[in-house]
This record gives C-alpha cells, structure tokens and sequence, in this order.
C-alpha cells in the first residue's frame, strides 16, 4: 500500500531541515543525556525492593485487568495515593499512566467553556495538547515574564461572571532547566483570584531536602491549585500524579478521559512507584551529591567562560545554545566521539535559532567527568 504523498514530502522536509528524527538504542558512554537524575532507573535495590514487596503482598499479576473504574483499581493504588499525598504534604495524588496522560487528563477536563487558561510559551507539548483539548480560552504569556501575565489578564476586560482563570507554568522548564520567580507569580496570582497549576516533572528528586520538588522545598504548596508529579525523571520509573484536594481527585475520576478510557498500571508499576518514593526518603546522600555536581557544573563553566552560551539554571538540566541543527548536531557528535553521551535538541522542538545542546546531570557523574566535558565543549565552540 502506497504511503499518502503529503506525508512523504513532510518526512522529505524533515529530513532536507536536517531534524528528522530516529530511535537509537542505549549506548556505553558516559550518560550526560537522560533524565535518570539521581540513578533510580538503574537502582538494583528498588529493583529487588519492588519484587520483594509483591511477594510479601503474594501479589503474582502481571497486568492491571482493566481501567481502574473497572477492574484496574488494585489495593496498591490506594496504598501508595496515600503515601505520595502524605510524602508531598497534598491532601489527595491521582496516579496517572504517565505525565503526558496526567497533563492532557487535567487540562482536558478542568478548565470549562468561558475559563481563560494563561500558560508560559515554553509550557511542555503534553500541557499544550490538553489546553486544546480544553473547551476553554487560552493565551501564552512571555517565558517567566510575569508582568507580560499581569497584563494580560487586565486584557481580558472579564465580563462573565463565574469563570476561572488558570495560570499554568513548570517549576523546571525541560529545555532550559530554568525556574519561575514563584513568589512574584503567587502574587499575581492572588491579586487576580486565578488557580496556579505547576508541572514538577523535572523538581521531583532534585530540589527540596528529600527531593520533594521546588514548590514544597519553598513552603508554598498550599498556594498551589494542582501540583503534577512525574516519575518517569527523578523517581526512575514510569507514571504520574496529580496532587491537590479530593474534589479535584474526584472530578478527574469522573471526568479525565485520559484516566477513564485506559488500563490501569500493572501492580509492579505502582509498586515501583511507592519503593522509589521510599527511597527518596532514605537516599539524602545522593541528593546531596547531584546538588554538588550542579553547582560544580556552573562553576566549571564560568571558569572556562562557557557561561554566556548557557541558560541560567540551578538545575539538573543545562543548555548550550548553539544555533542550527547542523551545527549543535556535529558538537553532540564529536563529544559522543570522545564518550560523553550529551544530545543535541533541534529546531522545531525548539524554535529555530534556539537549537542547544542539552546537558542532564546526575548524582552519578564525577566531578572530573563534569570538568571533561566541558573543557571538550570549549575547544570545539571557541
């Protein structure tokens, strides 16, 4: 069967734009590319945890059966709900299959017809696909540019009563691991009567003293409508949470499609989950070194004079902006060559003139790892 003729010449595109994109299998170099911060994915203790707490629960199933409305809703859900509410100081967590699941569930299904949703320009794909999912109105606002939020919500000359507006942001941007000035945006928040919701997808293990995520580190959950947690970063495995009160627990219960019309996690998932957020607790020292190796990270390139083509950032997440595919392409290329396993991030996952080269950081990185491939960096820039 021929492939329709549209979509061969987009992929012709793709390609001619040199941004077609392939899936390359895992590789022996040294990993300064995956979202694995604290190591978890490749913890062989939560891997034994895991198998050895389903055993002590004689739980021997592989799948969850059905969607949780149905028969999917296995007593491990409830278990560790109630441990991820009390873990993140929540009144409720839903578990959601993913983040993506999580995000279009959530805005999909919260804001009604008339709301306004206002959300930062770099808001992550899966917040943008349920804000269209929405039945709601939706504006961005400049990155982190709360005077251009305040503005635009004395814009909206708001005639109808009882409508919301939602203020929508991440407390780590995945590209330029940078962070909103929170307090000022509570501010603004508050001064306008709107719901803040914050996607910790890149927080969650990083920041706070047991890797609670930036908004509990800063004692402003409270301030917070919805607070959506992914596991599949810091936590090392898979699924997502949304935390908030139980009438927003609810309301996704009745009503996230993306929570009704799937099959549940299986009980290992879910176990997984709840052994990696024990972990978490247990695990200060390797929180610790990840937030040494960030710093060392920001000093090295400021000695190197590296620190001009960085985003600003205090977290796991460090960008080189390196305008063009090709050119970042080649730099992530030849750092590969030498074995450090950094990527290059391309137009139009991000806007052009925007391409970078994207650098994760772990607790399992050495200092003079660290110090390797950035002094690679500087040769191959300057």
């Amino acid at each position: 069967m021929n492939f329709p003729n549209n979509l061969s010449l987009k992929l012709q595109t793709r390609k001619q734009e040199n941004a077609f994109r392939k899936l390359s299998l895992p590789n022996a170099l040294i990993d300064f590319s995956s979202n694995d911060y604290l190591g978890f994915a490749k913890s062989e203790s939560i891997f034994n945890e895991t198998h050895q707490f389903l055993l002590d629960k004689n739980i021997k199933t592989n799948g969850a059966t059905g969607s949780r409305l149905l028969s999917g809703n296995h007593i491990l859900y409830q278990e560790t709900e109630n441990f991820i509410a009390n873990f993140h100081l929540a009144e409720t967590a839903i578990i959601f299959n993913s983040g993506y699941d999580a995000n279009v569930g959530f805005f999909g299904s919260i804001p009604q017809r008339n709301d306004i949703i206002l959300y930062d320009e770099l808001c992550h794909a899966s917040i943008r696909d349920g804000i269209i999912m929405s039945n709601a109105k939706s504006y961005k606002f400049n990155h982190n540019d709360f005077e251009d939020l305040e503005q635009k919500i004395k814009n909206l000359e708001l005639k109808i009563k009882n409508i919301e507006i939602y203020i929508v942001t991440e407390s780590i941007f995945s590209m330029d691991g940078d962070t909103p000035n929170f307090e000022e945006l509570i501010q603004v928040s508050e001064k306008y009567n709107c719901l803040l919701v914050v996607d910790e997808a890149h927080a969650l293990g990083v920041f706070g003293e047991k890797g609670e995520g930036l908004i509990q580190s800063l004692g402003l959950q409270n301030k917070i409508f919805a607070r959506i947690m992914t596991f599949g970063k810091g936590l090392g495995c898979h699924g997502a949470a949304i935390l908030g009160s139980q009438d927003l627990k609810d309301y996704l219960i009745n009503f996230a499609r993306s929570f009704i019309y799937t099959t549940g996690l299986s009980p290992h998932s879910v176990a997984t989950i709840l052994m990696a957020y024990h972990q978490l607790q247990s695990e200060k020292e390797t929180i610790e070194k990840l937030r040494h190796n960030i710093i060392h990270f920001n000093q090295e390139k400021n000695i190197l004079g590296l620190k001009p083509l960085f985003v600003r950032s205090k977290s796991a997440i460090q960008s080189a902006i390196i305008p063009g595919n090709e050119k970042v392409k080649n730099i992530a290329k030849q750092l590969q060559e030498k074995g450090f396993d950094a990527k290059a991030i391309l137009s139009p996952t991000v806007p052009e003139g925007q391409e970078r080269l994207r650098i994760c950081l772990h607790s399992y990185n050495s200092e003079k790892e660290i110090s390797d491939v950035l002094g690679l960096l500087s040769n191959f820039v300057f």
